[in-house]
């Protein structure tokens, strides 16, 4: 990706997206068929035999009524599922979403050339800052490489949602806001927004037309970090970002009608390129144990990140640094990718700024001052209140494993994700003495506008290598061959999501369609074995590979009493996050 991203490559990032397929609605007997399969570990033989009636009706009767207004849809759309998707998984969810709905992670600079380190925060932070705006640069200028598997290209749109986009809450639904035009369709907005101490800041980017360097921003910050270090604490309107999503919207209401100024200054944060967020807590992280700072990423400091955007970079004072991002416009892979470049950058630089220390004279960070009242402040302490509560229900343990990693997976020709997967099934077993039901994001990125499927990685098969493990009588060939099973049915249905033939998205489309007709919500969805198999979003693991390289990130659990386990795979070592 480096030497793809040195030299100007010929192919722009969104060349290739008028020509993707359109993503497929998957045949209605295979979905079924798959989705029995996947209840099985769940069912006693009457339980299964009752869900599996209840199919057989639905196949026969209002499901096939279902599939086929669902293909009437999917023929005037390029991609079906991607506005319900947005709706449902995201935009219409009323739950806090900066702590239930968000993705975190921490760069991993402190790997190389930045371990932690008091007095840094400032400076590294001006580097860190003109290494992330160099990419909305290439962005903007299509210049980040295409995605491709073999010579095919992948869907780059969510690439888009990364700058200067916002989510705005809704009475009942909220919206997504995106104001990122690349250089060809226009101007983009070119100011970023700086948080320290419950009060905002903003200053533009590209001063005569050239992008500001480390040194001018370092000017910025700093001016920035002085005025709030020794003056009173603002009042931290973010916080209120962490709120329910009705009394957020409520609340902004409230505060727009207070004064029309804060309308502009709302504006201007939700337009900036990404949020800036200065922390004063010093995270615990060495490369083997990053607990402590992604639990201050996840779950830190309310006033300082506005959980509404699709960047927070957040900064600590030991010069350690994370991102803490809306998961409603774009997943995981698209900051991955960023965190990666950055990284890379940082470490071929050796950690330092090498260029002209020269300063311009730029006009100083101007500040958002909100107009604020007794109602507003009270606003404010109860989603702090409401935030911390919920944050201290969480428990985070993120460790490196270092024995192994893909190197050795890879030489005895077995998946490393799917060994992972196959382990973590094991784990929640002997743990529990019971399967676990399990979502694994599969990429459906081959088509228009595609994101993810769900991937059901708690099999039959899984189960029976399982129990063969825990079973003594079981010989050593026995047990092999289970696993090899097991590896094979999950690598099946991996690629049979990718390749837009998974079930979930498509029982959710036929459930939809149903609620869009004012029909009754088909007994499919209603049977205790769809809610029990982890259907309706209440997987017990919830897992997503992060990718091979080293970066991390986390999500918190689906359910309340459930597991978030996120991991990426290096040569050498296996790394996971789990909630």
């Amino acid at each position: 990706m480096e030497n793809q991203l040195a030299k100007s490559t010929e192919e722009r990032t969104f060349q290739y997206q008028d020509s993707l397929p359109s993503l497929p609605v998957p045949s209605l007997k295979e979905s079924l068929k798959k989705y029995l399969e996947s209840v099985k570990p769940f069912a006693n033989e009457e339980e299964y035999r009752k869900t599996e009636e209840i199919v057989q009706k639905f196949q026969s009767g209002i499901g096939e009524k279902l599939h086929q207004k669902l293909l009437e849809r999917a023929k005037g759309k390029r991609n079906w599922l991607e506005e319900w998707w947005l709706n449902v998984a995201y935009l219409d969810v009323r739950i806090p979403s900066q702590l239930n709905v968000n993705f975190a992670g921490p760069a991993a600079h402190f790997e190389h050339y930045w371990p932690p380190k008091e007095g840094t925060q400032l400076e590294r932070g001006s580097i860190i800052l003109w290494h992330s705006l160099n990419y909305w640069q290439l962005l903007r200028k299509e210049k980040v490489p295409v995605h491709k598997v073999g010579n095919t290209p992948l869907d780059m749109n969510q690439f888009r949602m990364l700058f200067s986009t916002c989510k705005v809450p809704g009475i009942t639904r909220d919206s997504i806001l995106n104001y990122f035009r690349t250089e060809s369709e226009g101007r983009s907005p070119n100011h970023i927004v700086v948080l320290c101490r419950g009060r905002a800041f903003v200053f533009d980017v590209i001063h005569e037309g050239c992008l500001v360097t480390p040194p001018e921003l370092l000017r910025q910050l700093t001016y920035i970090h002085k005025k709030c270090h020794s003056e009173p604490d603002g009042p931290g309107i973010a916080a209120l970002t962490s709120e329910e999503r009705t009394r957020w919207a409520k609340a902004r209401e409230y505060l727009i009608g207070l004064d029309a100024e804060n309308l502009a200054l709302l504006e201007k944060i939700q337009s900036s390129l990404l949020v800036y967020s200065m922390e004063d807590d010093s995270p615990h992280v060495t490369p083997e144990d990053y607990s402590e700072i992604i639990a201050a990423i996840l779950i830190g400091d309310p006033t300082v990140r506005w959980g509404d955007k699709s960047y927070n970079l957040i900064s600590f004072s030991n010069g350690v640094f994370g991102c803490n991002c809306d998961h409603a416009p774009f997943d995981a892979m698209v900051m991955v990718n960023i965190s990666y470049y950055v990284d890379e950058k940082i470490f071929q630089n050796e950690g330092r700024w090498k260029g002209s220390e020269k300063v311009r004279d730029i006009p100083l960070p101007e500040e958002l001052i909100f107009t604020v009242d007794e109602k507003v402040l009270n606003d404010i302490s109860q989603a702090k209140a409401q935030y911390l509560r919920e944050a201290s229900d969480l428990q985070i343990a993120a460790y490196a494993f270092t024995s192994f990693g893909k190197k050795l997976t890879k030489n005895k020709m077995l998946h490393p994700d799917t060994f992972i997967q196959l382990a973590l099934q094991l784990a929640y077993y002997r743990l529990h003495g019971r399967p676990g039901c399990c979502y694994e994001t599969a990429m459906t990125r081959y088509f228009y506008h595609g994101r993810t499927e769900t991937m059901r990685s708690c099999t039959v098969e899984a189960v029976r290598w399982c129990q063969s493990m825990q079973d003594p009588s079981v010989s050593l060939h026995e047990r092999q061959q289970k696993m090899l099973q097991a590896f094979a049915k999950h690598n099946k249905m991996m690629k049979d999501c990718s390749a837009g033939k998974g079930f979930d998205r498509h029982l959710l489309g036929l459930l939809l369609i149903a609620k869009e007709e004012g029909l009754p919500v088909p007994e499919l969805f209603t049977d205790p074995l769809f809610s029990k198999s982890g259907g309706g979003g209440n997987f017990v693991l919830s897992t997503s590979l992060v990718g091979y390289l080293r970066v991390q990130g986390v999500v918190v659990p689906m359910v309340h009493n459930g597991y978030g386990f996120f991991y990426h795979i290096r040569d050498d070592r296996l790394s996971s996050s789990n909630e």
